[in-house]
């Protein structure tokens, strides 16, 4: 039979244990996940299961270090996300922490779209460090993305959206993430996204400002191949500021939204 160990395919005897297996092939081995789970005691193996077999504090060898990062997975799903392509326009609290969780799932492709740079204010939610200050968003998260999980492909554009520029900019992804701060520029990504692309999904942002309820935020399908995640009611402004924990919850109901779709699952 055949059995994948640490993303090489191996043929083994019918009925081989586990602890066989690791003391034939990492005998080092003291952590060892099958299917995605961790087994702390010997089992039997079947055909076609999946193993990673890890030493703790071991830095893996480059062509293992991709199926390291992904053990934890459900066997079948990474090569679905890995050939995925997903855009996000706007790298602030929403895009930046949306940017992370795929990279850390093992996305296949991020394009990432913003103008500004990186600014003191922003580090209260958004995932940058203070070296990074003056930097411009784009270069500074891809930077922090080939960090985390150096197999995810990233492009970036570095300058503002408009109508004109939309549908080139993101003309090769499976699906876009919007997540600006201001409703006009909101407005004008979902309008133009809609006309160019009616058949790629749009998962958006609305309401998620302040220090209310993490549940009041929720992901709910507004239109054909559009969804829209927040409470839609709190919007920032005059004492109600944009802080990282609902603005984080906002940004992985986007991330999870994303990945159902790339695994052809409805969001909600």
């Amino acid at each position: 039979m055949q059995i994948v160990i640490n993303e090489r395919t191996m043929d083994v005897e019918a009925g081989i244990t586990l602890w066989a297996l690791r003391d034939r092939y990492k005998a080092q081995a003291d952590l060892l996940i099958v299917n995605g789970f961790p087994v702390g005691t010997d089992q039997s193996l079947a055909d076609g299961d999946v193993v990673a077999l890890i030493q703790r504090g071991e830095i893996p060898l480059p062509e293992e270090m991709e199926a390291l990062l992904m053990a934890r997975h459900t066997p079948g799903v990474h090569a679905k996300i890995k050939g995925g392509t997903v855009g996000i326009a706007g790298c602030g609290g929403l895009g930046s922490a949306v940017a992370v969780a795929l990279a850390r799932i093992g996305v296949g492709r991020l394009l990432l779209a913003d103008f500004d740079l990186v600014e003191p204010s922003n580090l209260n939610r958004q995932q940058y460090f203070v070296d990074q200050i003056g930097l411009a968003k784009v270069d500074a998260l891809k930077a922090n993305l080939g960090r985390i999980n150096p197999f995810v492909k990233v492009a970036t554009y570095c300058g503002r959206l408009d109508r004109a520029n939309i549908p080139q900019v993101f003309a090769m992804v499976d699906l876009l993430i919007e997540a600006f701060d201001g409703a006009d520029q909101k407005a004008l990504l979902v309008e133009s996204w809609r006309q160019n692309f009616p058949e790629k999904p749009l998962i958006a942002a609305s309401g998620l400002a302040g220090f209310g309820p993490a549940n009041t935020i929720t992901t709910r399908r507004v239109g054909r191949n559009f969804w829209v995640v927040g409470d839609g009611e709190s919007s920032a402004g005059p004492g109600q500021g944009l802080m990282a924990p609902r603005v984080g919850v906002a940004a992985h109901h986007q991330a999870n939204a994303a990945l159902r779709l790339l695994l052809g699952e409805e969001p909600v």
